[in-house]
């Protein structure tokens, strides 16, 4: 008897053990980033920046495991607001597109360039586009509107955020070409400048298409890098088949639209996805 009690407890740990898992491996990835940068950059500041994204981040997917329903919402506060006020209004750093093209044709691999090979042009592969559940600044803002859920139909002008992706790359072209001094000053007139248009964009759309993730579905120039990245993503919800029942919830809860009861990297708005679990949740079998 004694010994079944035994065998069932060891069970039970490992279980446990095997449940929390994933935010141990979320951690210790973003360390070993985070080391990395550190000694090759030979930069302390790589060391707190990608250890502290890294706990959030852990933090949130323990949270999510223990069924606490504002998960998300924590990890996209600590980490948004710690990447706009602190890296963007205290540390001048401008990590919207255009930092990403100064760094870049300034030749140097620091801050966005890093911010984006990390988040939104190699990670993808591994966590599709969770950069825009859990840690962008301009959503965090978004999802705290009314319409978490789309009332209407997507709109077929998806086709704007390439306009938008041109557009920030001809203004930093011909800042370049031109040879235009200050640009430290330039950049960070942008950030401000930048955030106030896609904050202004956003709400406007939400309210029109009654829709919060409007402009991230529309608008937003870092989907260019994202989408095509997140159709190969490691990280994906998967529909166990077997214990679906077909009942639509999760796609009612969706606020990308995206049809997670199919497992093919074909499915509709499969690159849409930001993993924010809303489906899986509200799902009444467990089937995702």
């Amino acid at each position: 008897m004694g010994q079944v009690k035994k065998q069932e407890l060891t069970e039970a740990n490992v279980k446990q053990f095997k449940k929390y898992t994933p935010p141990l491996i979320i951690l210790i990835v973003f360390e070993a980033v985070a080391v990395i940068l550190w000694q090759t950059k030979d930069n302390l500041f790589y060391l707190f920046n990608f250890s502290y994204i890294g706990l959030s981040v852990s933090l949130g997917i323990f949270l999510f495991i223990r069924e606490y329903k504002h998960a998300r919402r924590i990890v996209q506060l600590l980490v948004g607001l710690y990447m706009l006020v602190y890296l963007g209004l205290i540390c001048r750093e401008n990590m919207q597109i255009e930092g990403f093209w100064y760094y870049l044709f300034s030749g140097v691999f620091e801050a966005a360039t890093i911010h984006y090979a990390v988040a939104k042009i190699f990670g993808p592969l591994v966590f599709g586009r969770g950069w825009c559940g859990y840690a962008c600044w301009t959503a965090m803002v978004l999802d705290f509107l009314p319409y978490k859920v789309p009332e209407q139909p997507g709109k077929k002008i998806g086709w704007i955020r390439y306009v938008t992706f041109v557009a920030s790359l001809l203004f930093m072209s011909a800042l370049f070409l031109a040879k235009v001094a200050n640009m430290e000053r330039i950049m960070f007139r942008a950030f401000i400048i930048g955030n106030v248009a896609y904050y202004a964009a956003g709400i406007a759309l939400a309210f029109a298409f009654k829709d919060n993730r409007a402009f991230c579905k529309y608008i937003c120039p870092v989907t260019v890098f994202l989408k095509p990245m997140s159709y190969f993503s490691l990280i994906r919800v998967k529909c166990d088949k077997d214990r679906c029942v077909n009942c639509g919830k999760c796609r009612r809860v969706c606020p990308m639209d995206v049809d997670v009861t199919d497992n093919s990297r074909n499915r509709k708005n499969g690159t849409e996805c930001i993993l924010c679990m809303e489906c899986v949740k509200n799902c009444p079998k467990d089937a995702l």
